[in-house]
């Protein structure tokens, strides 16, 4: 097993939640103020923190605080191992799908 999948687990599970795949959207336009990133969710402030916690835990965005403002950045590279994982994942789908595609020229009767 490849060691970086408990990286990718982690992410994953980050991302099976779909108002924090909401947050990870609007944050790869540009990073935001929590209070922003709240507007949109019929939440209390507390359950975003939440969800921004597992988000950080994931290593997908990182935050900073001045003053009593709290900005959150998609960390840069943050989906990766995602990235990754699914390009092992498509190489023997392909062979599989071009393994299809030429059992089908040799059995399909060609038109004269």
């Amino acid at each position: 097993m490849p060691k970086y999948y408990d990286e990718l687990d982690a992410v994953l599970r980050a991302l099976a939640d779909p108002t924090r795949r909401a947050v990870v959207e609007r944050l790869a336009k540009s990073p935001a103020v929590v209070s922003e990133l709240a507007a949109p969710f019929s939440m209390a402030l507390p359950s975003l923190m939440q969800h921004l916690s597992v988000l950080e835990n994931a290593g997908l965005v990182t935050s900073q605080k001045h003053g009593r403002v709290r900005t959150v950045s998609l960390r840069p590279g943050a989906l990766d191992v995602l990235h990754l994982w699914l390009g092992e994942q498509r190489t023997p789908a392909e062979r599989q799908a071009d393994r299809l595609g030429i059992h089908l020229t040799r059995t399909t009767p060609k038109e004269i």
